[in-house]
Order: C-alpha cells, then sequence, then structure tokens
C-alpha cells in the first residue's frame, strides 16, 4: 500500500495558525512523559531536533566533505560527538488524521549533563564554540534553566555501570535453564547449597517456635553463625559465588524446589555477581508481592537514573520512522550520549543504531534528492520555498518501496546502509558526477599559498609527463588539494615516483621547494585515528613523519569509492 500525504499551502505558512510548544524541564518531566508517550504511540512517524554547544567546524576540512567515505565522514562526526553536549532535544510526533489534516505535538526538553549521582556521569565536561552559544541565546534558549532545570540522563553503557558502582541488589530475571549437563562437581556444589539452605530454614522456623530463653539465645547464636539476616522485614541469608555458573545452578536450584525462596543478586564493583541473598517469603502469596515490590522498586529507581533517556528508549520502543536534519551528525550525538560508546568502525556503529531506530530519513538527504530543492540548505529556505510554489493542495503519492530508498542514509552523499556492497560508497548532487575508487586519489600540499585549482593544474601537467595523462585538481582548503588520476594505477605510480631519488626536471623542483604528497590511505588512517589539526596539511605531516599509519593502525583496509564531480569541492569563502 502506498503512503498518501497532502500539503496545503496554510499548513507551510507561519502567519494563521501556531502550534503550541510544550517547553520541558526537570519541574514538568515526568507528566510530559507519559503525555508524549502517548502522542508516540498513536503517531505516524516522530521528528527530532537538537542544539548542541559545538558542530563539526572548523576547521573546514572537519566537516563531511564531497571526497570522504563513509567511515572518514563516521569519524569526523564522531569526533564532534565526543566533544559537544546537547543542551536541547525537539520530538514532534506527527501524525495524519482521517481528514487529511496533519497533527503535531512539540516538545521542547532542556538537557543539562548534571553528574545527579556523584560518579562523573554522564559527563565531567564538554566542549563549547561561542558562535553557537550565542546563536541559540539570539533565539531566546534560557541558558539559566539549562544548568539548574535541565533534566539530566545516563546512556544505556553508563545506566549499567552505574547500578554495579551503586552495588544495589538486583531481583534475578527469568532463570533459563541450562542446556549443558551438570558435571560431577555442579552436583555436588548444588547439594551442599541445598543442605545449608534447609538448615537455615529449618533453624529459622524452629526459632519463631522456641520458648525458653536458653533456646532462643542458641537459635540466635546460630544465625550469627549461618549468615541470617533481614531483608525488608524478612529472614534473609547470602551465598558467596566465585562464578556466572554457580549463580545459574543456584539460581536453577530454586526454581525446582521453592516457592518461598526469592533470590536477590548481588553485583561487586567489576559487574559480576559475587553473591545472592536469598530471602524467605512467609507464603507464596507474599513472595509473589515481594517479587512485584522489588520490581516497582528497581523500574523508579532505573527511571532517575535513566533520566531524559526514557525519551529515546520511548521512541525506540514504538518503532515509529524518525526524521532528523542531518542523521549523520544528530544520530551519532544520541548514540553516544543515549546508548553506548561510539564504536571505531562506522559498520559497528549502524549496526548498533539500526537496533534502535530501525527507520530513519533524512530530511538534508531527502532536498537533496528532490530536483527542484537541491540548493536548499536548510529547512526555512525550504518552507520558503514551498509557500512560493505550491499555491493549491497537492496530493504526493509516495510508494512504500521509494520510503525505503530514503531510510537509514547517515551521510548526504552515502548510499542506504541496505546496501551493503556499496557501504564505503559516497555521492555528490550534481549532473556531472564520476564514480571513482579511492585509490585513484592523492592528497597534495606544499604549494604556494593562495594558488587556485587551475593555477595549480597548470603547474603539475607542465612539471612532468605523467601529468600528460587525464587528472582533475581540487581544493581541500588552503594548504591542501586532492588530485585524481583517471587512469588506474597511476595514483600510485605518482607516490612511488615522489618518494625516490629518480626525479627531474620541474618536478623536482617542486619537491624541493616543499611540495609532498601521500595516497588517500593516509588521509583515512588520521580521521580513524583522530590526528586534529587546524589545517590539513599539518595532519598529514603528522602521519607522514611519524609512525602513526603503520604502528597504531590495525583497521582491515577496504575499497571504496567516491563520486567525482567537475564543480569546486570547497568553498573557500567559508574558510
Amino acid at each position: 500500500m502506498a503512503s498518501v500525504f497532502q500539503l496545503r499551502r496554510r499548513s507551510l505558512c507561519t502567519s494563521s495558525l501556531k502550534w503550541r510548544v510544550k517547553q520541558v524541564t526537570t519541574s514538568n518531566f515526568e507528566e510530559s512523559l507519559q503525555e508524549l508517550k502517548t502522542h508516540i504511540s498513536s503517531s505516524d512517524y516522530v521528528a527530532v531536533s537538537m542544539a548542541k554547544t559545538g558542530s563539526p567546524s572548523p576547521p573546514s576540512w572537519l566537516r563531511p566533505l564531497p571526497f570522504d567515505t563513509a567511515q572518514t565522514a563516521y569519524s569526523k562526526a564522531r569526533r564532534a560527538a565526543h566533544r559537544f553536549q546537547l543542551l536541547h532535544f525537539a520530538v514532534c510526533p506527527f501524525s495524519v488524521s482521517s481528514s487529511d489534516k496533519l497533527l503535531a505535538h512539540p516538545y521542547n526538553f532542556v538537557l543539562f549533563p548534571r553528574d545527579e549521582l556523584k560518579m562523573g556521569m554522564p559527563a565531567y565536561s564538554f566542549s563549547c564554540q561561542t558562535s553557537l552559544l550565542a546563536s541559540m541565546a539570539r533565539r531566546g534558549f534560557d541558558f539559566n534553566a539549562c544548568v539548574y532545570n535541565g533534566i539530566s540522563y545516563l546512556s544505556r553503557a553508563q545506566e549499567s555501570a552505574a547500578k554495579v558502582r551503586l552495588g544495589a541488589a538486583l531481583s534475578s530475571c527469568q532463570v533459563v535453564k541450562s542446556s549443558s549437563s551438570p558435571t560431577v562437581a555442579d552436583t555436588v556444589f548444588v547439594e551442599r547449597i541445598r543442605s545449608r539452605i534447609e538448615c537455615w530454614r529449618k533453624t529459622f522456623e524452629s526459632s519463631r517456635t522456641s520458648t525458653g530463653r536458653d533456646e532462643e539465645l542458641i537459635n540466635s547464636l546460630r544465625n550469627i553463625v549461618m549468615g541470617s539476616e533481614l531483608f525488608r522485614s524478612r529472614p534473609c541469608m547470602t551465598i558467596d559465588v566465585c562464578s556466572d555458573r554457580q549463580v545459574q545452578l543456584i539460581l536453577e536450584m530454586l526454581l525446582d524446589h521453592s516457592d518461598d525462596l526469592v533470590p536477590l543478586l548481588i553485583p561487586a564493583n567489576s559487574g559480576t555477581i559475587h553473591a545472592i541473598r536469598i530471602v524467605l517469603a512467609a507464603s507464596k502469596e507474599d513472595k509473589e508481592s515481594l517479587e512485584r515490590e522489588l520490581q516497582n522498586f528497581e523500574e523508579e529507581k532505573s527511571k532517575k537514573i535513566r533520566g531524559f533517556r526514557e525519551v529515546i528508549d520511548s521512541i525506540s520502543a514504538s518503532q515509529k520512522p524518525v526524521i532528523c536534519y542531518n542523521c549523520l551528525n544528530d544520530c551519532t550525538q544520541i548514540h553516544s550520549k543515549f546508548i553506548a560508546p561510539l564504536p571505531l568502525e562506522v559498520d559497528e556503529f549502524l549496526s548498533s543504531l539500526h537496533s534502535v531506530f530501525p527507520n530513519l530519513l533524512d530530511i538534508n538527504y531527502l532536498m537533496k534528492k528532490h530536483g527542484t530543492m537541491r540548493k536548499m540548505t536548510n529547512i526555512p529556505s525550504a518552507i520558503s520555498y514551498l509557500n512560493s510554489n505550491f499555491f493549491a493542495p497537492v496530493d504526493l503519492e509516495i510508494p512504500d518501496q521509494e520510503l525505503e530508498d530514503f531510510t537509514n542514509v547517515f551521510h548526504p552523499r552515502s548510499a542506504p546502509i541496505q546496501d551493503s556492497s556499496n557501504a564505503g560508497d559516497v555521492g555528490v548532487w550534481t549532473n556531472n558526477a564520476r564514480k571513482i575508487s579511492c585509490e585513484h586519489l592523492v592528497f597534495l600540499w606544499g604549494f604556494n599559498l593562495g594558488m587556485t585549482a587551475g593555477m595549480l593544474k597548470s603547474l603539475l601537467r607542465s612539471s612532468h609527463n605523467i601529468f600528460s595523462r587525464e587528472f582533475d585538481v581540487k581544493l581541500v582548503d588552503k594548504s591542501c588539494a586532492i588530485v585524481v588520476f583517471w587512469q588506474p594505477g597511476v595514483s600510485k605510480q605518482f607516490v612511488d615516483m615522489m618518494n625516490s631519488e629518480e626525479m627531474s626536471g620541474d618536478l623536482k623542483e617542486l619537491l624541493a621547494d616543499g611540495l609532498r604528497v601521500t595516497s588517500y590511505e593516509t588521509y583515512d588512517r588520521i580521521c580513524r585515528l583522530g590526528l586534529w589539526e587546524m589545517d590539513l596539511r599539518e595532519s598529514l605531516e603528522r602521519a607522514f613523519e611519524s609512525s602513526y599509519c603503520d604502528k597504531e593502525s590495525n583497521c582491515e583496509r577496504k575499497s571504496s569509492e567516491i563520486h567525482w564531480y567537475n564543480d569546486n569541492v570547497i568553498n573557500l569563502d567559508d574558510l
């Protein structure tokens, strides 16, 4: 079945009806969360947007560039996600009513990474760019409300670590019996623990029926020797364990032979279970009551620890399509702040993210793919264009297959992640793009500042006959250029020649004046290793003159392709 959307001119204007945006801080977070969950449940898709304390610039080469592979673009986004902090997160569930009206319920969440558990989480510190903070202030962002009333959070990984460090007892989850046959050692261990539990139970039961002071004293001493304690007014005992196997054996034994014992897992600082606390309930009904009590307690404690991450978990649980403006930058932020630390490899990141948000749509990518909106660089300009060009209701019938083609694209020039064969490809939005392997590209630096791409190309063409074959030159920044050789093997021949002593003529003079060259692989590695300098030339020099590339990078080398085009790679006015 195709998906049908109807756009009306009035819905694109801002002068008539204004939606009320709910501002959410710590004071109204709980009630707003319940409302949001209801709106998400009834929505068709959910749009998200966020304000960060910085963006991947400057320098300009740290932004995703047209010649970046998915891995290099991800490495740049990963760097920004580590450095900068989210202070504002907007969530807006959308639904299309039966009368073709688009209903929206926008929420603005104010965030602040407050260390409420005194554990240095979610963050000790973060970087800020003054231009970004000034822009937020001009738009009315309240930094006082952010610092004092912003909602904190922990990622899923941080929540697990926090529970371990708090050392709180955890109720055992549903026990799954092991498929392996018990060994002799397993049998001896289980019988010893069962005997100890039965002896403890009998001692406790006899203490309840004892009448004499001497018997009470003896039973009290016996309870001390056997490790008997109280847990929420119920008797309990603690059994030390030294392996996950012993934990499994004890839980299986209790499952088979007890209707009134409740096991609680006691974690150590390392995260492993070091003991099991066994609580004796008064009856089967009391056991069920205790289990519900523990479950509610753990849930309330977890909610307090999770904080704003409850919103992310609710969106994830809904499995609704999620729309954002720049999937790569936004999703690396979401993953690092609310899921787990970002992995080094883009494939691992995509796999982890897909398990949380299976359907992601990038508005920036959609605008690039739409022929009439390719020149639009932001949402306000796109809305202005729509308002000035659409004067009547327009029915857009979008087949589901077409929607799938736009789903899970994490770099504006890359292929969808479902197409694993093109996972390293990068595309650009021009009519004269040419597909090329990264092995055909080299980076060049050490030329005179102020030289244009055309001037550099002319200089190279006259310096050696290797440039008699077809090649192109583009400036990356003011100090570095990228050269593409269209014939296979020429780029390697050029690099080898520049590193040999058999050079002659004008090219030798350029080398003497400081001209340097390296392969695309060096650029890929400096992005992986985080050799971020203000000029790309400086980063290449660091990698070129050190052992970083050979000794510290054990990454699997993959053959990647990009799309080369004949327009300027970077507008130097932006530098």
